[in-house]
């Protein structure tokens, strides 16, 4: 951020009211660029334009001494928030950045928004029109209205959609248009999006974002709220689905590494949706279910952010892991409402607008009220004649998706790149659609000490209320190009600018509870765990102890290599056969009774490889523990908290950079680990503490309970039994490494001071309920946690608990007694068997959990009915 304007420099300008205060640090629009800031658009201006002067009479003139102190308010609002947008995300390396927010909002009067909502409404009534028309009776491409390379030579266009009808008539149920202001004030249409259009999400964290910096503009301006919109959404679907008032309502997202996950995530908390993704729902019956740890539950209706052609792998793509096997025919049968319909991607190319004013005055008998840039469909002869002497001052866009085709400004073209395009487009015209290039307005930025024009576009959305029949929302998502830049868009680093609309009328204080079922209801009502959450909360729990566990186990290893006292033999044995079962070493790595160095130093390579490192693929130590708790807890977001989640973020990231910058000298190396142990054991601390006190305790966190349990209750069982069957708990050091292990070692000094035998061993870590590391409070933990599942989930998670080890049957002087092996070694076979049959019990729990709740295998815990 820049410094603030010096005392100085306000001592100089001594500005007479907060307006001139404006004028005297703003920048004027670019030539031949509307601006925004200034009376009538005009950049020469000296006054400025009245919804400006009122939001800056609104701040006052020491409000701009604040400025960047608010400006900073609101980056850290923002990475508080986690608002995060994956630019060209990557599944491997998580390419993600904050939400790029700027500290003005758009203003818009009451008379352009006037024009923008009804040219808006128009246009979405005509589009469901023409959805209707193009799956029904065709009118349009037997009146030649509409070329067929358009629409049924799209690869968007969906024949199995031919003949269907969907609910209440209403094809489109979300519109998003993108809207540019000229030079001379009038709004354009530039494009539209229907099949899953972005931004509602955005937009709404925008408005709580800006609104808490300047409470006193927002007010004060009579701003259009946009909570009714919302409602108005979720009232119409829920009108129009199958099951009306009754219906479940869930929204279907990609998944975590989309670009706009946040949003989607955003969204269903706003609206009190379920987050899915294709995996959690399934078909029975031509009916959609969602898989729920109670079974298989029905869906009504579903917002899809996913574009169409993921949607079914039985009809359309066949690769896409995304959608759900035969989603389309439960829509055809008429079990669904889809939001929105499938097949509009035709609606979406640029070449559609060229067309519009005459399919408008067909279909509706009106002339568009909003008007569109001018286009030009290159597949037609005369338009591709007419457009080539234009390209200079136009620009070039792709007419259908996955053409490989970029959009191309034609003034960053040169004359031989001109030509070479012209050479393009005249063999396959088809492919390509050109647009009058429109100077786009500029609206003032906070740049730290000036006010700055940057280049802006509107997208406005159009949101279903009922059947066929639609409001606008009234504001929107404005993106704006970076600075010299000719276009908008977010994906090339741009950002965004909060738009409050005015009114003329009384401001609508509409708040979207007033649409929720009474507190009653609400309180009797449970909201469903899906599979995948529950899944994937299993997992992070035990990736959590995992974690844990491997990061205290390497602690002793090192702290052992690295002692000044000798260790024993079978000490070493059993460190050695620990860590390779852990994985913390490679397999062919030589024990620590053959080499305690080389043993440690290939601990130490192994703890987290930098991706370009060979053992970067076959390490799965600590490293790679983090980095899958990570991935675990990135498909349950919506339900961490954020500082749950900026947790795992850090210490998987610290903990690489740590690991990256370890010495190369083996001493030095050493206590580097031991520090980057000691500091992600800290931080992993943290991470368990808001997993047990600050998640609510539902079927969710139970899972997530019991997977840190299972994997705690397989590891210490095998460390006590391998302890055993190397010898290692005779001698002191061992017995204080299988205790340290066991995270018990301020409690047994407490409790049995330097007694070391095998019965105090046994009493704190078998048999003692109130130590939590003890296998029976494991066991007991999970019996507990099972017994509840059952009373929500199904009956067969009582049946599972009953078929753990019952800690009430275990005996301390049985499994104290010993035997004298043939060659003469202490034994204990009823505690050896003990420990196998607790980690037994482990594995075959955590199988019976996957194909009980994940998998859905058992067919008799399923709800088929509607």
């Amino acid at each position: 951020m820049n410094p603030e304007p010096t005392e100085s420099l306000f001592a100089a300008l001594r500005p007479d009211s907060p307006c001139d205060w404006a004028l005297s640090l703003s920048v004027a629009a670019d030539a031949g660029h509307r601006d925004d800031l200034r009376a009538g658009g005009q950049p020469e201006a000296t006054e400025l334009a009245p919804t400006w002067a009122s939001f800056f009479e609104h701040i006052g003139a020491d409000g701009f001494a604040d400025l960047n102190r608010r400006a900073d308010n609101l980056d850290r609002q923002i990475r508080d928030n986690g608002v995060t947008y994956n630019v060209y995300a990557d599944a491997s390396t998580g390419l993600e950045r904050p939400w790029s927010l700027d500290l003005f909002p758009k203003l818009i009067s009451p008379q352009d928004w006037a024009q923008i909502e009804t040219g808006v409404l128009q246009r979405t009534r005509l589009l469901n029109a023409m959805m209707a028309d193009l799956y029904g009776e065709r009118e349009l491409l037997k009146r030649a209205l509409l070329p067929a390379a358009l629409v049924q030579g799209h690869p968007g266009y969906l024949r199995s959609m031919q003949g269907m009808r969907p609910p209440g008539d209403t094809w489109l149920h979300i519109v998003g248009f993108d809207l540019a202001q000229g030079p001379d004030g009038r709004w354009w249409v530039v494009g539209q999006r229907t099949q899953a259009p972005s931004g509602l999400g955005y937009l709404l964290e925008n408005r709580i974002a800006i609104a808490r910096q300047f409470p006193k503009a927002f007010a004060g301006m009579k701003v259009q709220r946009l909570a009714a919109s919302y409602r108005a959404l979720m009232d119409g679907i829920k009108r129009m689905a199958p099951e009306g008032e009754n219906a479940r309502i869930a929204l279907l997202t990609p998944g975590p590494y989309n670009e706009t996950y946040f949003e989607h995530a955003y969204l269903a908390r706003y609206l009190g949706l379920t987050l899915v993704e294709g995996n959690d729902l399934t078909v029975r019956d031509q009916r959609l279910f969602l898989k729920t740890l109670s079974g298989l539950e029905p869906v009504h209706a579903l917002i899809k952010r996913l574009d169409d052609e993921w949607l079914d792998p039985l009809e359309l793509r066949s690769d896409s892991r995304l959608g759900v096997p035969g989603l389309l025919q439960v829509l055809r049968a008429g079990n669904l409402l889809l939001a929105n319909a499938p097949g509009s991607a035709p609606l979406e190319s640029s070449a559609l607008l060229g067309f519009l004013p005459a399919i408008s005055r067909h279909l509706l008998g009106e002339e568009l009220a909003l008007p569109s840039l001018a286009t030009w469909w290159c597949g037609e002869d005369a338009a591709l004649r007419e457009v080539l002497p234009l390209l200079k001052d136009s620009v070039i866009k792709p007419t259908y998706p996955r053409s490989g085709l970029d959009t191309v400004m034609g003034q960053s073209l040169s004359e031989r790149e001109l030509d070479e395009w012209s050479g393009r487009m005249a063999r396959h015209p088809d492919d390509y659609t050109v647009q009058s290039w429109l100077p786009l307005s500029q609206t003032p930025t906070w740049s730290g000490e000036r006010l700055m024009p940057r280049s802006s576009m509107l997208r406005v959305f159009a949101l279903a209320d009922g059947p066929q029949s639609w409001r606008v929302l009234p504001g929107g998502l404005v993106r704006l190009a970076p600075r010299g830049e000719l276009i908008a868009a977010m994906q090339r680093g741009g950002s965004s600018v909060d738009c409050w609309v005015q009114t003329d009328g009384p401001v609508d204080h509409t708040s979207l509870l007033q649409s929720a079922p009474s507190t009653l209801s609400l309180a009797q009502q449970k909201q469903p765990v899906t599979s995948r959450a529950a899944e994937n909360l299993f997992w992070l729990g035990r990736y959590t102890e995992r974690a844990e566990n491997s990061i205290r186990l390497a602690q002793i290893v090192l702290n052992h290599m690295g002692g000044e006292e000798p260790n024993s033999r079978a000490l070493m044995a059993w460190l050695s056969n620990m860590a390779r079962e852990n994985a913390l070493v490679l397999p062919d790595v030589p024990t620590a009774t053959l080499s305690a160095r080389v043993f440690a130093r290939s601990l130490i390579a192994a703890l987290s490889p930098a991706p370009g490192n060979p053992l970067a693929a076959q390490s799965f130590s600590v490293g790679f523990n983090l980095r899958s708790l990570k991935a675990a807890a990135s498909q349950v977001r919506e339900r961490l908290s954020q500082e749950h989640w900026n947790l795992i973020e850090r210490t998987e990231a610290s903990f690489a950079r740590d690991c990256a910058a370890l010495s190369t000298d083996a001493e030095y190396a050493t206590a580097e680990a031991m520090a980057a142990l000691q500091n992600a054991s800290e931080l992993l601390a943290a991470i368990t503490g808001s997993q047990t006190d600050r998640m609510v305790r539902d079927d969710g966190w139970r899972l997530l309970s019991m997977g840190r349990h299972i994997e705690r209750l397989i590891t210490l069982s095998r460390a006590l039994s391998l302890a055993l069957e190397h010898g290692c708990v005779h001698d002191q050091a061992g017995f204080e490494a299988v205790v340290a292990l066991f995270d018990s070692t301020i409690t047994f000094h407490a409790q049995y001071q330097q007694r070391r035998d095998m019965v105090a061993l046994i009493d704190l870590l078998v048999m003692d309920r109130d130590n939590p590391r003890s296998l029976a409070w494991v066991v007991q933990t999970l019996r507990s946690r099972l017994a509840k599942l059952s009373q929500s989930a199904t009956p067969q998670d009582a049946v599972l608990a009953r078929s753990l080890p019952n800690p009430d049957s275990w005996v301390l002087p049985d499994l104290s007694n010993w035997q004298r092996s043939p060659d003469g070694q202490r034994t204990w076979s009823d505690l050896a068997e003990l420990l196998d049959g607790c980690e037994a019990a482990a594995i075959d729990l955590s199988d019976e959990i996957t194909r009980l709740h994940f998998s859905h295998a058992d067919q008799s815990n399923q709800s088929l009915g509607a």
